[in-house]
């Protein structure tokens, strides 16, 4: 399931995370980090997959 999660945050970064946390301050940062850069977005997003998978 995290591979799926990886595989959409590359995609769109804020999709993995909603995938993971839901509609938590973690999507709307992500968000934000998107919007400033895409890489910022996708470390996040891995970042937040990486800690809430174990």
């Amino acid at each position: 399931m995290n591979l799926l999660r990886i595989i959409f945050s590359v995609i769109i970064p804020p999709l993995g995370v909603f995938f993971t946390v839901g509609l938590g301050w973690a999507f709307w940062l992500n968000i934000i980090l998107t919007l400033l850069g895409y890489i910022p977005g996708l470390i996040h997003a891995i970042w937040i997959i990486a800690k809430r998978s174990g």
